[in-house]
C-alpha cells in the first residue's frame, strides 16, 4: 500500500481503498449532503437496527452483533436528539456519519452492520420511511383545517353572499355554503395523500446497489419490522425510483393551489371595497409609511409559497427525466425540495387552521353585496319556465327587464308588477317573494345546493366522515 492510499483510507471514506488521491475540497463540499439530509437520521437509525435485526436472524451476523449495533445505534440517537453528535462533512451524508460513530463505539460489529445494502437502497428506505410519517402529519393537518372551515360554516350558514362566476354577481348563496366548497377540496387532497401513502409504503431495502444481494436476506421480515405494506418488487427500479416524492409534491402542490385560491378571496374580501371579513391583527401586519394599513400578509405568503412548491414539482419532475437506470448521483438533489415542500405545507396548513378561527365576518355588507347585479335574474327566469314559458323566453324576457332596471338604476325587486308583466304576462304579484334573497336561497333545496338546510346537511356529513 502507497503512502498517499494508507493516508487517504484513514480518512474513514466507505470507499477510499479505490483512489490514488483525496477528494478535492471544493468537490467535498459540492458532493456532500450531510447538509440536509441529516434530519433522515432518526429514520436511517430505525431502518438499520431493523436491517441488523433480520440479517441476525438469518445467520448473516451473530447475534452478539445485533445486540451492539442495537445497543450503539439506540446510545447514537440519544446523542443526536441531545444536540451532541459531530455531523462531519468528510463523511458526505447522514449514513455514513452514523456508521463511522456506530464503529467508533462497538468496533467490528460496527462494520458488519452494512453487509447486504448499499447506500443506495438505504436511502431510498430513508425518505420513504421519513415521507410515510410526514404524510401522516399533513392529513392529519388537513383535518384541521377541514375542521376549522366547518366551525365557520356552521356559524355561518345561512348567511347570505353573492356568489360570483367571472367575478362578477351570479347568484345568492350562503357563506357557509362557499366554505364548504373549500371543504370538499381538502377532502380531495386527504383522499389523495392517503392514496401516495400507499405507493411511499414499500420497502426498497434489499436490492442492495441494484441488482440485489448474494446474502439470504429475509425481505419481508424488515419490511413487517419498519410497518411496510411490502417490498420493491425490482431491485433496479427500488433503488431509483422517485415517483413517490414526486407525487407526493404534486399532492402538495393541489393543497396549495386551493390555499391560494381561498386566500385571494380572503384578500379581496378583507379590502374596504368587500370588507366581507376582517383577518384577526396577529395574522397582518402594517405599513412602515402609512400608517392606516392592515395587510393580510398570511394569505399573500401562501399566495406566494404555492409557486414555491409549484418549482419543487418542476424540479423533481426534470430532476428525473434524463436519468437512465438505476442509482445516479442526481438523486440526491431530491431531498431539499421534498423537504421544502413538506415544512411549507405543514406550516401553512396549521397558521391557516388558526386563521381561519380568527375570521370576523360583516353580515351586512355581505348581504348589501348580494343584493347588488340583480343576482336573482335567474330565479325569475325559473318563476317564468314554472309558469309554462320555455326557458330560453324566459331568459330573454328577464334580460331584458334587467336593461330596463339598470337604465332606470334599482333592482328587479324595485319594479312595479304592472312594469314587470310588461317583459312577461305571466307574472303575478307571487314573484316578489321569488326576488328575495332568502327565497332564492331556499329554493336550492337539494344535495349539494345552497339551502341553507342543505348546508347544514353538508356540514354534518363532512364532520361524521373527519370522526
Amino acid at each position: 500500500m502507497t503512502e498517499k492510499t494508507s493516508a487517504l483510507n484513514k480518512k474513514d471514506t466507505s470507499w477510499s481503498g479505490r483512489f490514488n488521491e483525496p477528494v478535492a475540497e471544493l468537490v467535498k463540499k459540492y458532493t456532500a449532503s450531510i447538509g440536509f439530509d441529516y434530519r433522515l437520521a432518526m429514520v436511517d437509525i430505525q431502518g438499520s437496527i431493523a436491517h441488523a435485526q433480520m440479517l441476525s436472524a438469518c445467520g448473516i451476523i451473530s447475534a452478539a452483533d445485533f445486540k451492539a449495533i442495537q445497543q450503539g445505534l439506540a446510545e447514537i440517537k440519544q446523542e443526536i436528539e441531545a444536540g451532541q453528535f459531530e455531523w462531519l462533512l468528510d463523511l458526505e451524508d447522514v449514513h455514513l456519519n452514523i456508521e463511522k460513530r456506530l464503529t467508533d463505539k462497538i468496533g467490528d460489529a460496527g462494520k458488519r452492520l452494512h453487509t447486504g445494502r448499499s447506500r443506495n437502497d438505504q436511502v431510498a428506505t430513508d425518505v420513504r420511511l421519513w415521507l410515510r410519517d410526514t404524510t401522516d402529519q399533513v392529513i392529519a393537518g388537513v383535518h384541521q383545517l377541514q375542521t376549522s372551515l366547518l366551525d365557520l360554516a356552521e356559524t355561518h350558514f345561512d348567511t347570505v353572499m353573492p356568489g360570483f362566476t367571472h367575478l362578477q354577481v351570479a347568484q345568492p348563496v350562503t357563506f357557509g355554503h362557499h366554505l364548504m366548497a373549500y371543504v370538499e377540496m381538502l377532502k380531495r387532497d386527504a383522499a389523495r395523500f392517503a392514496d401516495c401513502r400507499k405507493r411511499i409504503n414499500r420497502l426498497p431495502l434489499g436490492a442492495a446497489a441494484l441488482a440485489g444481494t448474494s446474502y439470504p436476506i429475509d425481505r419481508e421480515m424488515v419490511a413487517k419490522t419498519l410497518g411496510f405494506d411490502g417490498v420493491c418488487e425490482n431491485s433496479l427500479d427500488a433503488v431509483s425510483d422517485r415517483d413517490f416524492a414526486i407525487e407526493f409534491t404534486f399532492a402538495a402542490s393541489l393543497v396549495m393551489t386551493h390555499l391560494s385560491r381561498l386566500s385571494e378571496e380572503l384578500i379581496l374580501w378583507s379590502s374596504p371595497r368587500y370588507a366581507f371579513v376582517d383577518i384577526a391583527d396577529r395574522f397582518c401586519t402594517g405599513s412602515s409609511i402609512m400608517p392606516q394599513k392592515k395587510n393580510p400578509d398570511v394569505p399573500e405568503l401562501v399566495r406566494g409559497k404555492t409557486g414555491r412548491v409549484y418549482g419543487h414539482l418542476t424540479a423533481l419532475l426534470t430532476l428525473m427525466k434524463g436519468q437512465p437506470l438505476a442509482y445516479n448521483k442526481d438523486n440526491q438533489e431530491d431531498k431539499e425540495p421534498l423537504f421544502d415542500t413538506a415544512d411549507t405545507l405543514l406550516v401553512t396548513l396549521q397558521i391557516y387552521a388558526d386563521m381561519m378561527r380568527g375570521i370576523t365576518v360583516n353580515k351586512e355588507n355581505m348581504r348589501q353585496a348580494a343584493s347588488e347585479g340583480f343576482a336573482t335574474a335567474t330565479d325569475l327566469a325559473d318563476y317564468l319556465v314554472k309558469k309554462g314559458m320555455p326557458f330560453r323566453d324566459a331568459h330573454e324576457a328577464v334580460a331584458l327587464a334587467v336593461r330596463y332596471a339598470v337604465d332606470h338604476h334599482c333592482d328587479l325587486s324595485d319594479l312595479p308588477l304592472a312594469t314587470l308583466q310588461q317583459f312577461a304576462s305571466e307574472i303575478a304579484d307571487d314573484v316578489y317573494a321569488v326576488l328575495t334573497l332568502e327565497g332564492s336561497l331556499h329554493s336550492r333545496d337539494h344535495i349539494g345546493g345552497t339551502a341553507p338546510a342543505q348546508v347544514k346537511a353538508a356540514i354534518a356529513r363532512a364532520r361524521k366522515a373527519l370522526e
